[in-house]
């Protein structure tokens, strides 16, 4: 089992920044990819950011390139999400999830999850 913890979500002007983190705890958390989602009211969980186990390989969702960065500390069982140039429409909640194989796009693929935190951007 692994479990994930959020942090860092909050309210913040469009332009602005956050950094999300993802503690994890369990097993040992270098194992497993770890992925970003989010879900806004009404709307579908969608993915936002991968990385691998070791970091070397990651991915973004296109609405996000380019102003979100995705990294994570094995030593310290961390992942983090830096987001900068928010806009409204990156409000949502955001998960965090973790699975043993390559990192995927898809919600279900993933073994573990974060009770997600709240980003509200205002305009």
């Amino acid at each position: 089992q692994v479990q994930l913890v959020e942090s860092g979500g909050g309210l913040v002007q469009a332009g602005g920044s956050l950094r999300l983190s993802c503690a994890a705890s369990g097993r040992t958390f270098s194992r497993y990819a770890m992925a970003w989602f989010r879900q806004a009211p009404g709307k579908e969980r969608e993915f936002v950011a991968a990385i691998t186990w070791s970091g070397s390989l990651f991915d973004y969702a296109d609405s996000v390139k380019g102003r979100f960065t995705i990294s994570r500390d094995n030593a310290k069982n961390t992942g983090y999400l830096q987001m900068n140039s928010l806009k409204p429409e990156d409000t949502a909640v955001y998960y965090c999830a973790a699975r043993s194989a390559i990192y995927s796009y898809t919600p279900k693929d993933y073994d573990y999850w974060g009770q997600g935190t709240q980003v509200t951007i205002s305009s």
